[in-house]
């Protein structure tokens, strides 16, 4: 079962790398570049040997991102959604206000002979709000224009 907080995962990992003697490296690796993403096969603790991995290719840092959910961050998206007609996704922004000061997602990533690998962990909550965030950056893509008669 997954946590809907990954905030003591992130404090687990910190000390995790920092006792391999590696440092950490504030910054997110994007989907515009080419990855490699690990696969944890539900292994909980797989982010571990995501770290060893990187320690026995050599790097010397690990790149590191979270995300926590902040109130703004939420309010941005249901003013969005409240301009469509998405009353689904509208109702799951309006549920994540609970999760409002958690953290829904972590990244773990480290170069190697020009290739870049991730440990990505995410909660289901995240995911959701991942989903209604794409959802309401569209409608901001959008115009209608109510007088073409066509």
């Amino acid at each position: 079962m997954r946590s809907d907080d990954l905030h003591s995962l992130k404090d687990d990992m910190t000390a995790f790398i920092e006792g391999h003697g590696m440092k950490r490296f504030p910054g997110y690796i994007g989907e515009e570049l080419p990855t490699v993403v690990w696969k944890d096969n539900d292994n909980v603790d797989a982010w571990k040997d995501f770290v060893e991995l990187a320690k026995a290719a050599g790097a010397t840092f690990l790149t590191m991102d979270d995300m926590v959910l902040s109130k703004e961050d939420l309010d941005f998206v249901i003013e969005r959604l409240k301009e469509g007609v998405y009353s689904d996704d509208l109702d799951d922004a309006r549920w994540l206000r609970t999760y409002i000061g958690k953290t829904g997602f972590l990244q773990l990533g480290f170069s190697h002979q020009g290739t870049l690998f991730v440990y990505e962990a995410s909660t289901e909550w995240y995911d959701r709000y991942q989903r209604v965030l794409d959802t309401a950056e569209a409608l901001g893509g959008l115009v209608i224009d109510e007088d073409d008669d066509e």
